[in-house]
């Protein structure tokens, strides 16, 4: 019988439902176990991951046969500033904030159905509090250049807001708020450096990076109020560490761009053998446990880094467009593996 194929998240919230049901007495044992049978939680997307492929394959064709014409093109943005009484924006964000989670939280108990509305409703809460607090630190600054401060009392804010509101959303603003703040704070205490107890930021996130996905692992389960956001943390928590580890093995520790410039990359592979053996990891531990967030960071992650080591060591090396051919080649072969996989897939949920 065809499985029907869902998110990890609605499989949790069917067996919650499912066993809710069986302890009522609204249905039987029997009928809870077929049910229970009747779904399974979807795996890598190969399908999805065939069509990116041929998709990026063409477009690196294309800029083939454009890198022989063209050199490169400047994109400029220019911002226009005014000038306005902070006291007065202070004030207004306030009050525009208290508006948005009041109109959010009220629709949200009125219509729990209106998902983005909902949270888009959240979102430009989050969003009037930021300027409500960027614009507090201005009137209260008094020049010691300690605002890593404010991101604290913004993680204290959405983290109240985000539990009591019951916001995913602003629980995501949250984390990353935390992020800001941790990357801020280090930065006062080294004198506005950029290296931190011998650490830059790529080595400083990567640490920063795993215990927030330890906390979300071990501990964020134990504490009632946080375990609804525990996903979320798990995904930000990886978000932060995968993306440190990728930009260490570009990087490596160096937090001078002229020292690193002059460095060759090889005296750096290290950091990127150190990535490589975390996605790899990842992948192994998602496929074992069935984890299909940990599964697919690794792929992805371990695909980027294969990928990025082919930049480093090619792009000065080969005519570019040799070098766009043989990435849509790389991409075609990718995308013929992942369809061959998807493919057996769906003979297999066929049968």
């Amino acid at each position: 019988m065809q499985k029907l194929d869902i998110s990890k998240q609605e499989k949790e919230t069917l067996d919650e439902a499912i066993n809710y049901w069986q302890q009522r007495g609204l249905i039987d044992d029997g009928l809870a176990k077929r049910l229970n049978e009747s779904y399974q939680v979807k795996g890598f997307d190969w399908k999805r991951l065939a069509q990116y492929a041929f998709w990026i394959a063409l477009s690196c064709v294309v800029l083939a046969f454009l890198s022989l014409f063209a050199d490169q093109m400047v994109i400029r943005w220019i911002e226009r500033l005014y000038d306005t009484p902070d006291t007065v924006i202070c004030i207004f964000c306030l009050i525009l904030a208290f508006l948005f989670y009041f109109w959010g939280f009220r629709n949200k108990r009125k219509h729990p159905d209106k998902t983005f509305t909902n949270e888009a409703l959240m979102a430009l809460g989050v969003f009037a509090t930021a300027t409500f607090i960027g614009y507090l630190g201005k009137i209260i600054d008094k020049g010691s250049g300690h605002f890593s401060l404010l991101f604290l009392a913004s993680v204290v804010i959405y983290g109240v807001l985000s539990v009591k509101l019951s916001s995913r959303l602003i629980w995501v603003f949250t984390l990353v708020s935390f992020g800001v703040w941790f990357a801020t704070e280090t930065a006062y205490h080294s004198n506005w450096g950029f290296h931190f107890w011998g650490m830059n930021y790529p080595l400083r996130f990567t640490l920063f990076g795993a215990l927030l996905t330890a906390f979300a692992v071990f501990l964020q389960p134990r504490i009632k109020q946080l375990e609804p956001f525990r996903q979320i943390s798990y995904v930000i928590g990886l978000t932060y560490l995968m993306v440190a580890l990728w930009l260490l093995s570009i990087f490596g520790n160096y937090s001078d761009m002229d020292k690193w410039s002059q460095v060759r990359q090889w005296h750096i592979f290290y950091w990127g053998l150190l990535s490589s053996a975390v996605s790899l990891g990842l992948a192994w531990y998602g496929l074992k446990r069935q984890d299909n967030v940990a599964r697919e960071f690794g792929i992805v992650f371990f695909i980027i880094n294969i990928y990025t080591r082919f930049f480093e060591y090619l792009w000065d090396n080969i005519n570019r467009a040799v070098f766009f051919l043989l990435l849509a080649a790389s991409f075609w072969y990718i995308g013929r593996w992942a369809e061959r996989v998807w493919s057996g897939q769906e003979k297999k949920k066929a049968l």
